[in-house]
């Protein structure tokens, strides 16, 4: 996409080995620990990480209006261990079929399904991590959520 606007980019250094790093993206149970904005929490995630598995993510949180609960689904493109993970990602109910933006709150022109790219880079013992989630724009609560979730993430990944 030629319109940065139109994509969130956020690069992180954990302070874990690259192995690790890929495990917090790689394996649920780490996954559902960190991702999501504060306060949010993660009962399910499923993810078939390899080409063309799905994913089907589960994430609660309090809003001044209540609890809410969203659905996320996609699908794995390209899986390279360690280097790089590329999926779609688009708000769907509980078993992974696909809303239409409008029925889910989203702005009109909002695509139904992004585009999450993920590369990790080895620098001696640690981890430069660059996320681009295509499809959404850099000053949206998508991308504000996306760095309270990597906040969450450089904290998380130094407990395991």
């Amino acid at each position: 996409m030629s319109d940065d606007t139109k994509s969130v980019v956020i690069e992180r250094t954990l302070d874990a080995p690259i192995e690790l790093a890929w495990r917090m993206w790689a394996d649920p149970d780490h996954f559902a620990a960190w991702y999501g904005p504060s306060g949010a929490s993660i009962p399910v995630a499923k993810m078939d990480v390899r080409v063309g598995g799905s994913r089907l993510i589960c994430m609660e949180m309090q809003t001044p209006n209540g609890p809410m609960t969203m659905w996320f689904a996609g699908e794995f493109q390209q899986v390279v261990e360690n280097v790089r993970l590329v999926y779609t990602d688009a708000m769907s109910d509980d078993e992974g079929n696909i809303l239409p933006p409008a029925q889910t709150g989203m702005p009109e022109g909002h695509p139904a399904v992004t585009t999450v790219i993920v590369d990790f880079e080895d620098l001696d013992g640690s981890t430069k991590m660059t996320l681009t989630h295509l499809g959404v724009p850099a000053d949206s609560p998508g991308a504000m959520g996306w760095n309270m979730a990597l906040d969450k993430l450089v904290e998380y990944v130094v407990s395991v």
